[in-house]
């Protein structure tokens, strides 16, 4: 049985009263919107007299009742606005029920309404609309946590309390996030800004995007745990894709020469301020093309992200101010390694990397391999000292299951990672298209997981037999789309640019934590 607070029992009240007096608190009808908030502040002018017949809708934020007149503030999606309430102007004739029954005692804030009127500006100054008519649209019936204030009588200094600003609330009741800190929404709009910039320099290039399947038989294109699942129908095992690298790879054996998804992926992974079990990358395939050419291509979509969000191409990330104007640094992964470690990885032996990575206090665990050591060694020591956006080329072959052999260097993979801020946010080969060599490296993954590696990849028939009919010279990507976000919008954290990140399961005894602020 659900639990009722004194406040949401009262907001009940005020409901039934409003459907006794024949007033729908949630009505069918449209109500027509012909202007926002934030446009009539940005382009009202009294010597224009303009804005005289507007009709607005948001919720109510704050109610200073006058007796016969009263101000509110209404919420839109753009922002706030003023309202100036007169008793006798919403309510013409006799009766004044609207104004002083409805209006002053069953309307609470959270409550939408719909607003007709004309735009002013008050006697100091404030636009505001005079409201001459007036509709209820929604009633809230839980309170808005609102920050409130306190004044220290002997110092005078203020003091607010009661901001919804606990992460994880914030996290779990995004809904209430979005209404009470209006500027969280920033964050949002310009990640969906951030896709379209990419998705319009790929379009121009003359890239197909395209929709692979989420659900697959095999997973494979990363190292990664995956999410298992069962049809029914079928009666079969399937798995959340953790890539979709070998379906577009696919597409490019059936005679696309440039395609690019933007997916959701799944690991069944750890959960950290940079990862989340659900996220989304884009990555793109373009055929008769290299590593070498990948980069290039990399720096100036990122370039161009940056400018299309904040019109340079520097960008603040707490401390540090990152500039993604080309050209960027690259280093291979040994060179990087040995710059700030002083060991020189190549030809080095597994026993030879474990004594390196022991005395340098990397933990290390028996199922790995060379690739999981180097691998240990590169995130522990050089990753997050990588501020600047750097690349990182030139992989050992164990590390990379799907890249082609390097063109001149024997135990190198002709691949590289983009790392900013101390992350990796993007991924990058000239593709493996050699199916033997394939094949080959798919059963040393297998060896692998008998290890014990739970990362490993497993063996895809059906992409070797597409590789068997012939895939032209590829180059390959992944990027990030939540960690280039994160830089993008200077967030801490994953979950703050993810509308709704996975949580643990609430502790339903706090589940109405929010205080409400005093009602109306």
């Amino acid at each position: 049985m659900q639990h009722l607070s004194e406040q949401e029992i009262i907001r009940r009240n005020k409901l039934e009263e409003l459907q006794k007096l024949g007033i729908e608190p949630y009505p069918s009808e449209l109500f027509d919107v012909n202007f926002y908030a934030q446009e009539i502040k940005d382009n009202y002018h009294p010597e224009l007299n303009n804005f005289q017949d507007v009709s607005l809708a948001g919720r109510l934020m704050s109610i200073r009742v006058k007796g016969k007149a009263s101000f509110a503030e209404l919420q839109d999606a753009s922002g706030r606005i003023q309202l100036y309430i007169n008793r006798d102007e919403i309510c013409p004739g006799e009766d004044k029920e609207l104004y002083n029954t409805v209006f002053k005692k069953l309307l609470d804030l959270g409550d939408f309404v719909g607003v007709k009127g004309y735009v002013f500006n008050t006697m100091v100054g404030e636009t505001s609309i005079h409201v001459t008519g007036l509709t209820v649209l929604s009633k809230s019936l839980r309170p808005l946590p609102v920050v409130k204030e306190r004044v220290d009588e002997a110092t005078g200094e203020k003091t607010t309390y009661d901001a919804f600003s606990d992460p994880e609330q914030r996290y779990r009741q995004r809904y209430v996030d979005l209404v009470v800190n209006p500027h969280v929404r920033e964050a949002f709009i310009k990640r969906t800004q951030l896709v379209q910039a990419m998705r319009n320099y790929l379009n121009n290039k003359g890239y197909l995007e395209v929709e692979t399947p989420i659900l697959q038989p095999l997973y494979g294109g990363a190292a990664a745990r995956p999410f298992k699942t069962h049809h029914n129908t079928l009666d079969m095992t399937l798995y959340l894709r953790i890539a979709n690298e070998l379906y577009l790879k696919r597409l490019i054996v059936g005679g696309f020469d440039g395609v690019y998804e933007f997916s959701k992926d799944f690991r069944n992974e750890g959960m950290s301020r940079f990862h989340n079990p659900e996220f989304t990358q884009m990555e793109l395939y373009v055929a008769y093309k290299d590593y070498y050419w990948m980069m290039d291509l990399v720096e100036e979509m990122v370039e161009k992200v940056a400018l299309a969000l904040h019109g340079k191409t520097e960008v603040q990330v707490g401390e540090n101010l990152i500039n993604f104007q080309r050209p960027w640094k690259r280093f291979t992964m040994a060179e990087s390694i040995e710059h700030f470690t002083g060991f020189n990885i190549d030809g080095k032996s597994e026993d030879e990397l474990r004594a390196a990575a022991k005395e340098l206090k990397v933990g290390l665990d028996p199922s790995m391999g060379k690739a999981k050591i180097i691998d240990e060694i590169f995130g522990e020591h050089v990753e997050p000292k990588l501020i600047q956006p750097t690349f990182i080329t030139d992989y050992p072959v164990e590390m990379s299951p799907l890249a082609k052999k390097h063109r001149s260097k024997p135990g190198l993979v002709e691949r590289f990672e983009a790392i900013c801020n101390g992350k990796e946010i993007c991924n990058a080969f000239s593709e493996l298209n050699d199916p033997i060599d394939q094949r080959a490296r798919f059963e040393e993954q297998l060896e692998l997981g008998k290890r014990g590696d739970t990362e490993a990849m497993v063996l895809d028939e059906d992409f070797l037999r597409a590789l068997e009919y012939g895939m032209p010279p590829t180059a390959g990507l992944g990027i990030g789309i939540d960690r280039l976000s994160m830089i993008m919008t200077n967030s801490n954290s994953i979950q703050d640019v993810l509308f709704f990140p996975q949580m643990k399961p609430e502790n339903t005894k706090s589940e109405n934590a929010p205080k409400p602020d005093a009602e109306v």
